[in-house]
């Protein structure tokens, strides 16, 4: 049975000072609902603040457990991708989970923070508002609540290198504080969550989708995003301008539930090839 490597689905989270992985241990900054925050760590076993409630630890459990996805049926996902082009990244990338945000609002200031920009520099900009507006706890950090978010005002924002989208964050937090932008969309269907989401300025179709996989762990992803359809490119041997938006999701679509997988194993794909290109 293929459990989760907690050091490969690490390498892939965003790198945004709010948790770490040392010695086999994942270590996680969470704020709760009764307002407590601390450091929760993961080793294959739990381990909390000592002074946090039953129902406390089941809340910050349920948190890690959506974070590093470790309830995800990865011999499933592997036995679907069998016999196919896909194959070859069971082996590339085994234990591999798809990991998510602890909360809908941090994903979606992180989605934003990656429109238009490689991965490495987004990682860096969202590290920098961390550190801006976030809470430390020991080492780590908490991230910002969306009202400290709303209190830093937009050309503070913009110290953490976040460009135009520093203005996107800002009046979208803004409406998620007055109630009149929901994220909690769980229970909604993935096409109707886009159109709602869209609706709002600083929301694409490539936002909306990213934000519905990465903060809600909905079947779905960026089928226009570069990296998705560069991986595509290497694994079918095309070159890049070949592979259009129809042609991702032609290809990945008929993988039914583990689409939104596969299409995370092809951007880790990608991202690897990348970087030992730019080794060489």
């Amino acid at each position: 049975m293929a459990g989760i490597d907690l050091g490969k689905t690490s390498r892939e989270m965003i790198r945004n000072g709010t948790w770490t992985f040392k010695d086999g241990t994942f270590y996680q900054a969470l704020r709760l609902e009764s307002g407590k925050a601390g450091i929760v760590a993961y080793d294959g076993d739990f381990h909390f603040p000592e002074d946090w409630s039953r129902a406390e630890r089941k809340e910050a459990r349920e948190k890690i457990s959506f974070v590093l996805g470790l309830n995800m049926d990865l011999d499933s996902f592997y036995a679907q991708i069998s016999d196919s082009p896909f194959e070859f990244l069971v082996d590339e990338f085994y234990g591999l989970s798809a990991p998510a945000s602890p909360s809908p609002y941090q994903a979606l200031v992180e989605v934003i923070a990656q429109q238009q920009v490689n991965f490495d520099f987004a990682q860096r900009t969202i590290g920098n508002l961390v550190k801006l507006a976030g809470e430390p706890v020991r080492e780590l950090y908490l991230f910002p609540t969306a009202e400290k978010i709303n209190e830093l005002g937009e050309e503070k924002l913009r110290e953490a290198r976040l460009g135009y989208r520093a203005g996107y964050i800002k009046s979208l937090t803004e409406l998620y504080l007055e109630g009149k932008l929901n994220l909690e969309l769980w229970d909604w269907g993935i096409d109707r969550a886009i159109r709602y989401l869209t609706r709002f300025r600083g929301v694409g179709k490539w936002t909306a989708e990213l934000f519905l996989a990465y903060g809600l762990r909905k079947n779905v992803y960026p089928a226009g995003d570069l990296g998705l359809r560069r991986g595509i490119a290497k694994i079918f041997g095309k070159r890049l301008k070949e592979v259009k938006e129809k042609d991702v999701r032609e290809i990945i679509g008929p993988y039914g539930e583990w689409k939104g997988l596969l299409a995370f194993y092809i951007l880790c794909y990608d991202r690897k090839t990348e970087m030992e290109r730019r080794k060489r």
